[in-house]
């Protein structure tokens, strides 16, 4: 399982609402308990492609952030983007771009405005299990 404080949660939902039509994307950052992931701190990037398919995190930003977790004792747990016009799950480029298979994947739909989906990911080749989000 994975938790998220509902403060972080908003964040995510904002950057992603600012950034229509294209995808927004961030890193998060926490702590480890056993199976569990809480997640304490969500880390903003720009999406370098500016497109609503596809992003890239800026170099510069994502170093910027792994700076902040070390100096925080944080431990990166991996990397959050939004879908503007489809389902809160994988795409096939998400899954083949998923090269940390120790990550997390958060993945916001904001495919219904009025109700958007935040699910959390484990991506292992073509298998994506979804880790059951949790925001308090």
């Amino acid at each position: 399982m994975i938790t998220l404080p509902k403060a972080e949660y908003q964040k995510i939902l904002e950057h992603a609402e600012k950034n229509l039509p294209e995808e927004a994307c961030g890193l998060i950052a926490g702590r480890i308990e056993g199976a569990d992931k809480h997640i304490e701190k969500v880390y903003l990037l720009t999406n370098i492609d500016h497109s609503n398919e596809h992003f890239s995190l800026d170099p510069r930003e994502q170093l910027l952030a792994i700076k902040d977790m070390r100096q925080n004792g944080l431990a990166p747990l991996g990397n959050w983007h939004s879908h503007p016009e489809s389902p809160s799950r994988p795409s096939e480029e998400d899954k083949r771009l998923a090269y940390d298979s120790k990550a997390s994947y958060l993945i916001l739909s904001l495919q219904d405005r009025a109700k958007p989906v935040l699910n959390s990911f484990h991506i292992e080749g073509v298998d994506a299990t979804n880790e059951g989000l949790v925001i308090e």
